[in-house]
């Protein structure tokens, strides 16, 4: 031990360099216990997730999967062509003819093969099983999707089809394990019998459960058919909406943070108007619906629930996300760069587009797809401009009337019928995955390019 230690220990109230003293035990247990708050919190954090994610997996996944019973279907020319449109030359003249046949005249040619398949299935391994509860499994969407098939397929008529109907929303969820035989007891739209029959079919083969496309690209439907409701419209809406606010925000953003980061002169009108950016960034999405209903489409006079609406809406709400971002990136690179430019001779709009914004541009493009990421989710300012409405036909353009994502899945937890949660479960999941798909992309580009400097 040396004089100095040695003499430091000896003195009374003094400590000693190899000796902790009270003051460094109380920090080192102050930072102890604050490192253990900041664990507690992201494992409070992190478990609030998983249980978020396990909760909408768990009632969403099963929309993915649908169950159809298989039947065999008669195309009677005298039901669904009685004027031989088949056989004239022009495809358009044979869909419009094919077309006076209406939803309704297809239904005798499924309870026809439903009775068949009824009374083939009683003489053999099914004897309880009656053409009347055979046809009550059936969803009433059944002769739509005939129908659509003969328009699609005119050849076909005069033949026998093997068709995929899809069953009933109770024995679909009877299936997948959400209605048990003592719900189906108190439930008006199922019986026990049904229930029965739906597991002898799936043993015998004709009845299945596999994925469905129809549920990702079909339209909506009805809520008495919730077995037959799909996000495709939802989707082409949000496609339409997202390009929008990319061809309008993008620009208009970035090029409004590039003028007043580098060129704008500081004085009160630009200071004023930052300000005002900051506030737009806070102020909630439900304020820009209203302002769209009011520019939009009371003065403007743009069609009501069309994407043009929307992508112009999100695209006011998106615009000081995507300008303070882009200004934070700027911001970000060092003066040095910039009078390093000046000095070997460029000009001001030279050193900002040639060295400033090659190296912000990781940081712009972040900003950039989170404030569209962010614009995907929005659901409030959408309602607002009469995006809620039941849209099942297509749109084939910006004017069409559309619904988006988010609304979609707000039009399915306001039905009564419980199978439409597992649709909007079903739904919030594909929305998840874009979102993750966007954020890995802004992941992605930000390390493209990122340069050192």
């Amino acid at each position: 031990m040396s004089d100095i230690s040695a003499s430091a220990a000896g003195l009374p109230g003094k400590s000693s360099l190899y000796a902790e003293s009270d003051r460094t035990r109380r920090r080192n247990a102050a930072e102890k216990r604050f490192r253990l708050y900041g664990l507690g919190a992201v494992g409070i954090g992190v478990i609030a997730l998983v249980c978020l994610l396990a909760s909408i997996l768990g009632s969403g996944l099963s929309a993915f999967q649908q169950t159809y019973l298989k039947v065999e279907i008669y195309l009677d020319p005298a039901i669904v062509d009685p004027n031989d449109a088949r056989l004239m030359e022009d495809p358009d003249a044979v869909r419009a003819e094919l077309s006076k046949v209406l939803t309704f005249g297809y239904a005798p040619l499924i309870q026809g093969s439903l009775q068949a398949q009824a009374e083939e299935l009683a003489a053999g391994p099914a004897p309880e099983i009656t053409p009347q509860l055979l046809a009550a499994m059936v969803s009433s969407a059944a002769p739509t999707t005939l129908r659509d098939y003969v328009l699609a397929n005119p050849e076909e008529i005069g033949e026998t089809i093997e068709f995929d109907f899809l069953a009933n929303a109770r024995i679909d969820q009877y299936l997948k394990g959400k209605v048990t035989r003592e719900s189906a007891a108190l439930d008006s739209r199922v019986d026990v019998a049904q229930l029965n029959a739906a597991d002898e079919l799936l043993d015998l083969g004709q009845m299945e459960k596999r994925f469905n496309w129809d549920f990702v690209f079909g339209p909506d439907a009805s809520e008495n058919r919730p077995e037959a409701a799909g996000i495709g419209v939802a989707l082409i809406g949000s496609a339409y909406m997202m390009l929008i606010v990319l061809v309008i925000a993008v620009p208009i953003g970035v090029g409004a943070s590039i003028y007043l980061e580098e060129f704008a002169r500081k004085n009160w009108l630009t200071d004023i108007i930052e300000v005002n950016i900051s506030n737009l960034a806070a102020v909630p999405s439900i304020v820009f619906g209203i302002l769209g209903l009011a520019v939009f489409i009371n003065f403007m006079h743009l069609p009501i629930s069309s994407p043009l609406v929307g992508g112009l809406v999100l695209t006011l709400m998106t615009l000081p996300t995507i300008i303070i971002a882009t200004r934070a990136a700027l911001k970000s690179i060092p003066p040095s760069i910039r009078d390093a430019a000046l000095g070997v001779g460029a000009s001001k709009m030279q050193a900002v587009f040639h060295h400033v914004l090659p190296l912000a541009m990781p940081g712009i493009l972040t900003g950039t797809i989170i404030g569209l990421a962010q614009a995907l989710g929005e659901t409030a300012p959408l309602l607002l401009i009469g995006m809620v409405a039941f849209v099942r036909d297509y749109p084939e353009g910006i004017l069409d009337p559309a619904v988006g994502l988010p609304v979609q899945v707000y039009n399915f937890t306001n039905r009564a019928d419980p199978a439409f949660v597992e649709r909007a479960s079903g739904a919030i999941i594909v929305l998840l995955v874009f979102l993750v798909i966007m954020n890995l992309v802004a992941i992605i580009l930000r390390r493209r390019f990122e340069r050192r400097w």
